[in-house]
């Protein structure tokens, strides 16, 4: 019995579509892909950097945002925009050290406004942003 011939070549169809993001650029796999953990950088260091400010004016160190941020070198409407992020949802924070946040939750989208109160954070997020 002779044994069957391998084709030279296979075709495999892997649907996705390539984006920028933060000017570089990324693969985003289509709804319902799996999606592998991927932590943002830029977005944990501003979490960081935004709760280390406010200890900082919690602990007296600095009494105004302006002082503060004269010391640390940054518009204090950047820090203003930054320290916002201390009001997160305790959920959201942890999807995003976790690196579940979704490619669509990025800083400079934070930075743009989000509810206040933490029940309306993930329905908004996950609205405007399809998954976190």
């Amino acid at each position: 019995m002779k044994p069957s011939a391998t084709p030279d070549t296979i075709t495999i169809h892997v649907p996705f579509r390539i984006v920028k993001r933060g000017g570089r650029k990324e693969v985003q796999l289509p709804p319902g892909a799996p999606v592998q953990r991927r932590t943002d950088n830029t977005l944990i260091k501003a979490l960081a950097r935004a709760f280390r400010w406010k200890r900082m004016l919690e602990s007296g160190a600095f009494t105004t945002i302006n002082e503060l941020a004269e010391h640390e070198g940054i518009a204090p409407s950047y820090m203003t925009r930054v320290l916002r992020l201390t009001l997160l949802a305790p959920d959201i924070v942890e999807a995003i050290l976790d690196g579940r946040q979704g490619p669509e939750v990025t800083l400079g989208r934070l930075l743009g406004g989000f509810p206040v109160e933490w029940e309306g954070q993930g329905v908004y997020l996950r609205h405007n942003f399809r998954q976190y």
